[in-house]
């Protein structure tokens, strides 16, 4: 100390101290207050950047009312310069931990605002807060006055260790940031891999792709075993799509109009079924002459994946009751079989009759007639 501490020190420091808090407790419901505003608007991120301020600012009210204190306090040289390299530290890993919170939640809000999907790819959010929280964490080092030099070298020795003992981690790390930056998959994107896992993509993390399939369970997929496999993205280039429904007539039916019945159901269905596309002109292609029918399909489109199910159901009802309403029969296959006495065997104590059938192939016939 240059001298003795006397009553006048204490109390400045004291009101110093006071003024901190009070300046702290004002900032975060003044805070508070803009947080409320900000929940009103569209934009996400000034949700973030208020929630993060609410740290930030009564932490650095209270540190300037301790490097007032500090000032205020006889204290030597090499103790005032540690206290402020302290209070310096302190307020570089506050303002570090307030910004990792800024940027990874901007970064989430633009994901979600490019992909549609709330809890969108979280590998680039917690990059970007890991960057920001080593960064800071040197920066504070650096002002406390211990030199990072040595340590940046011991990471970087120590981080080829690592490497080796995390390959599958970090394979799987760079799958999922090439799968993102090929925007081959996105978070919302409905696919199927070729050994059968299909769904919703909802989350691409540091390891693992998390899919959530129709019944609503979630199948984890290694990012490695994703980009190495075959994969259909059913919402790329984009998630409207045509599907195919086969239907049989009779041979005594007018072909012309069983096309107009069926297009005209197929308007209604486009029309009135939710997540139908209504713009979509229906299509009837006849292909094949079956043993009891005359087959073709009818081309549908729906607006993704997951609706053609409730499109198509809708569709086979409404088709089979106009088909009963205007006459058309939908033939049921039946099989023909003949018994025919076989010759008797020598070896056989008695003859057997023997079924036989009369062709490789099925013969159908109408059994609705």
């Amino acid at each position: 100390m240059t001298r003795d501490l006397v009553l006048h020190d204490w109390l400045v420091a004291g009101i110093a101290l006071a003024a901190g808090a009070v300046a702290g407790l004002v900032l975060r419901a003044l805070l508070r207050w803009l947080g409320r505003h900000a929940e009103r608007t569209r934009w996400r991120g000034d949700d973030v950047i208020v929630d993060a301020l609410r740290t930030i600012a009564p932490g650095a009210a209270l540190i300037a009312g301790a490097a007032v204190a500090a000032t205020a306090l006889p204290l030597t040289s090499r103790v005032s310069g540690f206290v402020s390299q302290s209070l310096t530290a302190l307020l570089v890993l506050i303002a570090t931990i307030s910004a990792a919170r800024v940027i990874a939640g901007l970064v989430q809000s633009v994901a979600a605002a490019r992909t549609g999907v709330a809890g969108s790819a979280t590998i680039f959010v917690n990059i970007t807060r890991i960057v920001v929280l080593v960064m800071g964490f040197l920066v504070a080092l650096e002002t406390m006055g211990v030199s990072i030099a040595p340590l940046v070298t011991a990471l970087g020795v120590g981080g080829l260790a690592v490497a080796l003992a995390l390959q599958d981690t970090l394979a799987n790390l760079f799958a999922g940031v090439h799968i993102l930056a090929s925007k081959t998959v996105q978070p919302g994107d409905y696919i199927r891999l070729s050994s059968g896992e299909e769904g919703y993509v909802v989350d691409i993390n540091w390891r693992n792709t998390v899919v959530r399939n129709l019944s609503n369970n979630l199948v984890i997929i290694p990012n490695g075993r994703l980009a190495k496999t075959n994969m259909t993205n059913f919402s790329q280039p984009e998630a409207q799509l045509s599907i195919l429904v086969q239907v049989g007539v009779g041979y005594e039916s007018d072909l012309e109009h069983v096309e107009r019945v069926t297009l005209e159901v197929v308007d209604g269905v486009m029309t009135d079924v939710n997540g139908a596309v209504p713009e979509h002109e229906g299509a009837v292609r006849f292909h094949t002459f079956a043993d009891s029918r005359i087959n073709f399909t009818v081309i549908l489109g729906v607006g993704e994946f997951s609706d053609q199910y409730r499109i198509k159901h809708e569709f086979i009802k409404r088709l089979h009751e106009r088909f009963r309403t205007e006459g058309i029969s939908v033939p049921a296959p039946t099989r023909t079989v003949e018994l025919r006495q076989g010759e008797s065997r020598t070896s056989a104590p008695f003859p057997a009759p023997v079924p036989h059938q009369r062709d490789a192939s099925p013969s159908f016939t109408d059994s609705g007639r």
